[in-house]
């Protein structure tokens, strides 16, 4: 699998060479950072804070999505490896088969179909590479609507290979006042299994106001709440030994404050 998110990446670099001679590569670009604060987290320290890189883009033959967390644990509490802080990252391309190809493969709610691709990286053995269908859904109201369908491979001692995850990600915007009032997230999950990386269910959505556009100054900075639901997180059974005795529960359900700036 590792060799194969190896030859994806690199044929998007093949294929952005060849297609900058047709046109603008880059359409679009985000960047953003993001503080968050909450408590009552399970497995790993309950207090944290959490300072997130974020980028999205769109290009000529695909899109990115790429953020990076910066996770400090408060008062005296450690981690497995024995320290107050962490560190976790997912790099996300996509291969649009539409803006490769030319051709229109829209057809009822789908916009687009695509081949998604993930790469997630952190402190210690955390690597896992996922691969598989991508599909752009246009459904009304909304700003995006995507749903990713993946094949999951682990490396080294982590579990989670051999099992398939689905992932919808979305973004709807409403009015509020004179600013807007953002809604967006995604659910990753894992279904029922015979492995043992066990079925999952991970819920994270964000409900956020835009200060900003409310105040008349700079570019976009939101103010609001993230709220995380895990079921079974990091795919440890609740009703296990391990989750139950030794953990003490992983359903897991935070809410967290945050700011967020684009630039």
């Amino acid at each position: 699998m590792k060799r194969t998110m190896t030859s994806l990446l690199l044929a998007n670099g093949l294929l952005a060479a060849g297609q900058s001679l047709a046109g603008d590569l880059l359409q679009w670009q985000d960047n953003s950072l993001t503080y968050e604060y909450g408590n009552n987290f399970k497995v790993d320290p309950e207090n944290q804070q959490i300072i997130t890189f974020s980028h999205a883009s769109g290009w000529s033959f695909g899109d990115l999505y790429l953020f990076v967390d910066g996770i400090k644990y408060n008062t005296n509490a450690t981690n497995g490896n024995d320290d107050g802080h962490s560190f976790y990252g997912e790099l996300s391309p996509r291969l649009s088969l539409g803006k490769i190809s030319g051709t229109d493969l829209s057809f009822g709610p789908i916009k687009d179909v695509l081949i998604a691709t993930t790469y997630e990286f952190g402190e210690g053995d955390k690597e896992s590479y996922l691969i598989g269908p991508g599909f752009d859904l246009n459904i009304p109201g909304f700003n995006y609507f995507q749903l990713n369908t993946y094949y999951r491979e682990s490396d080294g001692k982590r579990d989670g290979s051999g099992v398939w995850q689905i992932t919808p990600a979305w973004s709807y915007t409403i009015p509020v006042g004179n600013s807007d009032l953002v809604i967006d997230g995604y659910i990753d999950w894992v279904p029922d299994n015979d492995k043992s990386y066990h079925a999952n269910f991970h819920f994270n959505p964000q409900i956020k106001y835009d200060v900003a556009k409310a105040f008349g100054f700079g570019k976009k900075v939101y103010v609001g709440i993230e709220y995380d639901y895990w079921k079974n997180k990091y795919a440890i059974d609740n009703d296990g030994y391990v989750g139950s005795e030794v953990l003490g529960g992983t359903d897991q359900s935070v809410a967290m404050l945050m700011v967020r700036a684009h630039f």
